[in-house]
């Protein structure tokens, strides 16, 4: 593994990389939890729920990776807006998800969607002047 010669994308790539990881094993061990997650009109809920858990985990493994990285960069923003209509569903039903704090936070959740795609955008990039190639 090689990681950019910036510490602070450096930093950035590997939080990206173990937090992908995480949240992808988290689909596993609390299923309930991205179940309810899931918009009604949407089939095969828990089937989606472990798909898009084995894409976390395998975009957060590919951004350790520079051969994969730009690849697994545009994977995790490409995931991201694919589960972009669960938070929608959580902003347009509060009331089924009082448990994760005040209704604010699940308006604020959906700006930070698009954080999250420019951070992992930012990361897979190579940096400038350097050797490493883009797929």
């Amino acid at each position: 593994m090689k990681l950019p010669k910036s510490r602070i994308k450096a930093a950035a790539l590997l939080w990206a990389s173990a937090s992908y990881i995480v949240v992808g094993v988290l689909h596993f061990t609390h299923v309930d939890f991205f179940l309810a997650m899931m918009p009604p009109y949407l089939p095969l809920h828990l089937e989606l729920v472990w798909a898009s858990g084995v894409f976390e985990i395998l975009g957060g493994l590919g951004l350790l990776v520079p051969k994969t990285r730009r690849f697994a960069s545009f994977g995790i923003m490409a995931l991201l807006l694919a589960v972009y209509p669960a938070n929608i569903h959580m902003m347009l039903h509060p009331d089924q998800f009082a448990h994760l704090g005040p209704e604010w936070v699940l308006y604020a959740r959906m700006p930070f969607q698009f954080v999250f795609m420019a951070w992992v955008y930012w990361v897979g990039t190579p940096e400038t002047g350097s050797r490493e190639t883009v797929p």
